[in-house]
C-alpha cells in the first residue's frame, strides 16, 4: 500500500511525537505532513523523513507563536494533496484529523485527545487571558469546534490512546474507538542501582498539566523536585518554586533515562490522557505519584505500581508522597507490568485496527461497486 502519516505539528517533542516514531518505524517509506516542522526543536533522526509542511511554515510567527495562527490551520491541513495513497493514518490532538481524503483511501486517525483547547480546558483556560481577547477567542473556538466535528466526520476509523480517550471521542464525535495504548521503549529504559534523592516531573509546562501543584507541594515538603520539561508556565512555576525545586528544561533521552532510573518516584500532578512518562518511569523500575483520574488508571496500580491520590490539592498530593515513601516497591514487579506496554504490543495493535479498517473499507467499496 501506498501510505502518507499525518502529524499536527513537528516543533516540540513529546508523547505524540513517540507514537509517530513508532508509526514511521512501521512505514519507513511514508512522507510526513505535518503544519510546521522545526529540526532544531526535534531529534536529529527526523532530518532523514520525507517530511512536508504547510504553507504556515513560511509565515513570520509560524516557530515563535505558532498557536497565534490558530484560524489558519483547518485551512492548512485541508489543503494537503493526499490523492493516490491507500492510506492514511493522522496521528492527532487538533489538526491532523482533518485532512481530506478520497473515497478509494482508508484513513484511520490515532487520537491522542480531542482538541482540548475546545473541549476539555476551555473553561479552565478562558479566564487566563486578557479580558479583551475573551470575547474574539471564544467565536473562534466555536467556529473551530464546528470543524472539528467536521474534521471527525472524514475519519474511517478510530484509534484511541486509551480507555478515558475513547470515552472523550464517544461523547464529543459520537464515535467508537479501538484502543491501542502508546509504544514505551522498555528496551531504552531500564532500572538501576543507583538510588538518587530526588522526585522527578517529566511534562510540557502547560497550565492543565498542573505543575503547579507539585511546586506548591514540594515547596512545603522541602524535598528535592527536579523538573523536566519546557513550555510557556516555566517562567510563573520558577517564580512560586522554593530551592529544592529545579527546572531542567528539555533534557536529552540518555539524561531523561537517567533521572527516570534514580528519582524516588514520578510525580503526575494533572489529569492525563494516557500518559507516557508513568510507564517509563516504571519501565526503570520506579513507582509513580499521580492524580487518580484519566489515563492513569489504565496504567498505574495504587499501591503496587505508585499511589495516586485523589484530589487536586496539596495536602492530598503531600500525603501520597508520604504513602509512597512508606510502600516497598517490588521493581521487577514495576518493570514486568510496564512491559506490557511496549512497541511491540503498539505496533501489533495498530497493525490489526488497521487490518480491519482496509478490510472493512473494501467491503463497503464492493457493495457501492
Amino acid at each position: 500500500m501506498k501510505v502518507a502519516l499525518v502529524h499536527d505539528w513537528l516543533n516540540q517533542f513529546g508523547g505524540a511525537e513517540v507514537v509517530l516514531e513508532a508509526m514511521h518505524d512501521m512505514y519507513p517509506e511514508a512522507p510526513v505532513y505535518t503544519s510546521v516542522y522545526d529540526a532544531t526543536a526535534m531529534p536529529s533522526t527526523y532530518r532523514a523523513w520525507d517530511i512536508r509542511t504547510s504553507f504556515i511554515q513560511r509565515l513570520p510567527l509560524a516557530h515563535r507563536a505558532f498557536r497565534a495562527l490558530l484560524p489558519l490551520y483547518p485551512l492548512a491541513f485541508e489543503q494537503f494533496d493526499l490523492r493516490g495513497y491507500d492510506l492514511v493514518i493522522s496521528s492527532s490532538s487538533s489538526w491532523a484529523k482533518g485532512v481530506i481524503t478520497t473515497a478509494e483511501t482508508v484513513h484511520v486517525c490515532y487520537c491522542h485527545a480531542p482538541m482540548r483547547y475546545c473541549w476539555d480546558v476551555y473553561y479552565e483556560e478562558m479566564p487566563r487571558r486578557h479580558r479583551l481577547v475573551r470575547p474574539p477567542l471564544a467565536l473562534v473556538i466555536s467556529l473551530l469546534r464546528m470543524w472539528d466535528v467536521d474534521g471527525a466526520n472524514r475519519v474511517d476509523r478510530f484509534v484511541a490512546n486509551s480507555r478515558f480517550v475513547a470515552a472523550k471521542i464517544r461523547k464529543y464525535y459520537r464515535r467508537e474507538a479501538t484502543v491501542v495504548h502508546p509504544p514505551v521503549d522498555t528496551d531504552f529504559f531500564q532500572p538501576c542501582d543507583e538510588d538518587g534523592n530526588f522526585f522527578l516531573v517529566v511534562s510540557r509546562l502547560r497550565p492543565y498539566k498542573r505543575i503547579d501543584l507539585a511546586v506548591q507541594t514540594f515547596n512545603k515538603l522541602g524535598r528535592k523536585l527536579k523538573v523536566v520539561g519546557v513550555g510557556e508556565e516555566m517562567r510563573r512555576l520558577q517564580r512560586m518554586a522554593a530551592d529544592n525545586i529545579e527546572f531542567l528544561g528539555f533534557v536529552a533521552r540518555p539524561v531523561l533515562r537517567d533521572l527516570m532510573a534514580r528519582c524516588q518516584a514520578l510525580v503526575v500532578p494533572g489529569k492525563e490522557d494516557f500518559g507516557l512518562a508513568p510507564v517509563e518511569a516504571m519501565a526503570a523500575g520506579r513507582p509513580v505519584i499521580a492524580y487518580g483520574a484519566g489515563g492513569v488508571l489504565e496504567t498505574v496500580i495504587d499501591g503496587e505500581t505508585g499511589v495516586l491520590f485523589v484530589e487536586q490539592s496539596v495536602g492530598s498530593m503531600t500525603e501520597a508522597v508520604e504513602r509512597c515513601l512508606d510502600i516497598p516497591f517490588d521493581r521487577t514487579y514495576l518493570r514486568r507490568h510496564a512491559l506490557t506496554f511496549d512497541i511491540a504490543a503498539f505496533k501489533s495493535g495498530l497493525a490489526n485496527a488497521i487490518a480491519s479498517a482496509c478490510s472493512e473499507h473494501r467491503e463497503v467499496t464492493l457493495v457501492i461497486g
